[in-house]
């Protein structure tokens, strides 16, 4: 048997399917697209759902990957065994309707037995209990002797998630040898010891199993195959976890040489050792897909991941920022599979040093934070950590719970984790509801899906005005129906159309459908995923029916404002990336004829000198009048190009290119403007955070920029006549206004302190005695809190040992000031505590120190009723 480096690996295997006339595919994101099941990819059949449901098409009925996968149930797990990890590569081969069990299985002892030389007597194979046929092929066809084809039961070889495609497993197994086994004279295949290493999965999808429970045979069924890579390159490498295996062994060397410590000498550092290794592998391949850490979703797991290696870092003895350095390593290990890594290198390591260095200000006064309440756990003889304190570490010290978790159990303590997430629930909230359809959602279908699959839409709208097309379908109501009378809506479907339908984040085109006897308006469009383009019609003239041929066309001054639009938002694209950065992608855009919206990764807030820079570099791209060329092409002639990809969305071998001169280069499908001049200008409106790592620019082109300096000029108009002024002294005139108002408000201000001023002496004849010390209380409406510190300042030199609280209303609210004298603090008063519970009485709340205090109150109208109880609540301070 070879040894193998796990890179070599897998491209063994995908060049092994590649000559079974299998296309290759990319490793797809992390991020799902379109399906609410997940929060991450987890397994290499996830993003392919829509290939087995027929909701979209697959490029070829023969597909073959390694899929970059996040798995995280088991992340308190990592590190303490060997067995656990969160990142994974999968090696997988599908079949979407071509070929079945046979060519499966013989294929999967082709590549094991002759690719990858395993020794036939180290192999077994189980099957599903019922499956005679893959049992059949498996000894009589492949020659497998039947002694080591082990039939299983449901648990063991059956796939299937709630209701859908589903279908019964063969798994192929290596035998490691006694040595590696318990000992057990019952140690057989489905002993949990780790002789016998279940290597590939084997899944026949010929069931489709529906809401009473049955399984209906599928008329076509599926192939899909897993194998994890660093399982295979294990055995492949003779040892004995995945942390021994080439490419990760390399990442914990680099741990080690910064640590200064050995994997292998000590039990407690090798644990740190595997989680850092473990979770900076899966933290920079999320990241190289633009997930970046956050309280909620998928960024909050980078954010859990991070956070914990670099507390196993403070284990290890590191002092300094570290993970970004391994990160380095990460990339050079898995850069040929895996060029967004090399691409986003920049990005990945400045993302990861920010979280580390923030993790870095605020772990040290948690931790000691946390000591304090394992201190009280242990004086009170109490095990468990309540809920509400492990939240104020989550929340303040941005302690994920699981560290949390970690850092009691190393003391024999615990968390109450229910208590926790019935604090932090409304955090979760957003997250929950990105997954709020539940493991099936993926699998659902609507009555779109359930059409015939061979019906397709032609786009013929980017070169023609208008076009003939025949209705292949009709829905109207949720139903497919045959005809959609007048009067009525509902939705058509025709084989050719120039009608854009909404997809790649432009609107649909809205328009006409007619021909002598039936008109039908368009007031929508959409696109689907497997290629039908969705009318949204409103019929009002005739009947629309399947099989009628008619003439549609779309409403050119909407389509061209879109365009405008569109094609800025390649040009803005461009332009990021030059001023802000080569990290800067697309995470979501929308263009319609009113204005554009252009969503993308950054870790930042834009600033306005290089929100202008973007906007200048953009208008002269227009202003360069640069040839629009939209060209189709191959895939790989567009890469080769320089063509920028939205990472992660699927693309078929043929792609649309849109060229603007030499700047920009992009695949696109969309519909845009044949020279850049065509935009006419581009205004940037606005740019803000959507979400943790997303920035979102907004903008306007074309007769819009009219429409914005129409309503400005208007504005400036009416501004200037306000101030009885000419456009172009308003600045001056605002300014002059704005400074006699100043001081118009300070004469005010001045008047009111004086008239207050005046009843000083009343304040002090009306002090009252308690024990003492003299009280002073008084309420004045129309002051706030500096005009009473100001009184109340000069309240307090006339007093010897004596206490004030007076009171402002304004503005629907009342301020309360209290002071005291040096005396009076020796003999007790604190003008914090009074403070706080005379404002208590007005519905508000307050304090500070023991000379001096401040509080507010939302019911001005109690503030009398307030004071009334001061002179009580001094004598209660009393010593």
């Amino acid at each position: 048997m070879k040894k193998l480096g796990l890179n070599e690996i897998r491209e063994k295997f995908l060049r092994f399917y590649e000559t079974k006339e299998h296309l290759r595919l990319p490793s797809f994101s992390l991020v799902p697209q379109n399906d609410a099941s997940l929060l991450l990819i987890n397994a290499g059949m996830a993003p392919l759902k829509p290939y087995f449901t027929g909701k979209e098409v697959p490029p070829r009925k023969r597909v073959t990957t390694c899929q970059k996968c996040i798995r995280t149930p088991d992340i308190e797990r990592v590190g303490k065994t060997a067995r656990h990890g969160t990142f994974f590569e999968m090696l997988g081969n599908f079949s979407f309707g071509d070929y079945f069990k046979r060519e499966a299985i013989t294929w999967a002892w082709e590549f094991v037995t002759e690719v990858m030389e395993m020794p036939v007597d180290k192999l077994w194979v189980t099957v599903y209990l019922d499956d005679d046929e893959a049992f059949d092929i498996w000894t009589k066809e492949i020659g497998v002797a039947p002694d080591r084809v082990v039939r299983m039961g449901k648990e063991d070889n059956f796939w299937e998630i709630g209701t859908g495609p589903c279908g019964p497993c063969s798994e192929i197994y290596f035998d490691r040898g006694e040595a590696a086994g318990c000992g057990s004279p019952d140690c057989k295949l489905g002993c949990d010891c780790d002789r016998f290493v279940e290597f590939w999965n084997l899944v026949f999808t010929q069931f489709d199993k529906d809401e009473d429970g049955n399984y209906n045979r599928l008329a076509h069924p599926n192939i899909d195959t897993g194998m994890g890579l660093e399982r295979l390159a294990a055995i492949m490498q003779g040892v004995n976890n995945l942390f021994e295996v080439d490419t990760v062994r390399n990442i914990m060397l680099a741990i080690s040489d910064v640590a200064g410590v050995k994997y292998g000498e000590n039990e407690k550092s090798d644990i740190s050792l595997r989680v850092i290794t473990d979770h900076i592998r899966s933290t920079t391949f999320m990241i190289s897909d633009s997930i970046v850490p956050s309280n909620e979703g998928r960024g909050y797991v980078v954010r859990r991941l991070l956070r914990r290696a670099a507390r196993h870092g403070k284990l290890l003895g590191i002092k300094k920022p570290f993970l970004h350095e391994i990160a380095e390593t990460v990339i050079r290990e898995s850069k040929e599979a895996y060029p967004a890594l090399v691409e986003k290198h920049d990005f990945i390591c400045e993302v990861i040093r920010r979280e580390e260095e923030q993790f870095d200000k605020t772990v040290d006064q948690g931790l000691s934070i946390l000591g304090g309440y394992i201190d009280e756990l242990t004086r009170a003889g109490e095990k468990t950590l309540s809920g509400e304190k492990a939240f104020k570490l989550y929340d303040t010290f941005g302690f994920p719970i699981d560290l949390t978790v970690e850092i009691l159990e190393e003391k024999g303590l615990s968390v109450d984790e229910e208590g926790f997430k019935a604090e932090m629930e409304q955090q979760k909230t957003r997250a929950r509801d990105a997954r709020k359809e539940g493991e099936g959602a993926g699998w659902s279908e609507d009555v779109y899906t359930k059409l015939d699959k061979s019906i397709k839409t032609e786009f013929a709208g980017y070169d023609n005005r208008t076009c003939e097309g025949k209705v292949l379908a009709l829905v109207a109501d949720g139903v497919v129906c045959d005809a959609i009378g007048e009067g009525e809506t509902g939705v058509a479907i025709l084989d050719k159309t120039v009608i854009y339908g909404e997809s790649g984040g432009q609107v649909g085109d809205c328009g006409r459908l007619q021909n002598g006897s039936t008109v039908a308006k368009v007031r929508d469009a959409k696109k689907l995923p497997d290629g039908k383009i969705l009318h949204f019609v409103d019929v009002e003239k005739g009947v629309l029916q399947v099989g009628d041929t008619l003439t549609s066309s779309y409403c050119e001054k909407t389509r061209r404002s879109t365009m405008q639009n569109h094609s800025a938002t390649h040009l803005l694209q461009k332009a990021l990336r030059e001023v802000v950065g080569d990290h800067v992608t697309q995470a979501g855009s929308f263009v319609n004829p009113e204005r554009l919206r252009f969503d993308f990764h950054h870790f930042e807030a834009v600033t306005p000198a290089q929100l202008a820079e973007v906007e200048k570099k953009v208008n002269e791209a227009i202003l360069a009048a640069l040839p629009v060329e939209k060209r189709e092409m191959p895939q790989d002639e567009a890469k080769k190009l320089g063509a920028m990809a939205l990472f992660g969305e699927k693309y078929g071998d043929i792609v649309r290119v849109v060229k603007m001169g030499e700047y920009s280069i992009e695949l696109c499908g969309g519909c845009h403007v044949n020279n850049t001049s065509e935009i006419g200008l581009f205004k940037l409106i606005s740019e803000s955070s959507v979400a943790a790592g997303v920035r979102r620019i907004e903008g306007i082109t074309g007769t819009s920029i009219l429409a914005l300096l129409a309503e400005k000029e208007a504005v400036i108009g009416e501004t200037a006549a306000a101030l009885k002024t000419s456009p172009g002294d308003i600045v001056t005139k605002a300014a002059a206004a704005l400074e006699e108002v100043k001081n118009l408000q300070k004469a005010l201000e001045d008047m009111k302190l004086k008239n207050a001023g005046g009843q000083i002496d009343a304040l002090l004849e009306s002090a009252a005695d308690v024990d003492g010390v003299q009280v002073v209380t008084g309420k004045f409406d129309g002051l706030g809190a500096d005009e009473l510190r100001a009184i109340g300042d000069k309240v307090k030199d006339k007093l010897s040992a004596g206490v004030l609280v007076i009171a402002g209303t304004q503005d629907g609210k009342v301020t309360f000031v209290a002071m005291a004298t040096k005396d009076a603090v020796a003999k007790g008063v604190h003008a914090g505590n009074l403070v706080r519970e005379v404002a208590k009485i007005a519905g508000g709340g307050g304090g500070g120190k023991p000379d001096s205090a401040q509080a507010g109150g939302k019911q001005p109208e109690k503030a009398t009723e307030a004071l009334a109880t001061v002179a009580d609540t001094v004598k209660s301070q009393l010593k």
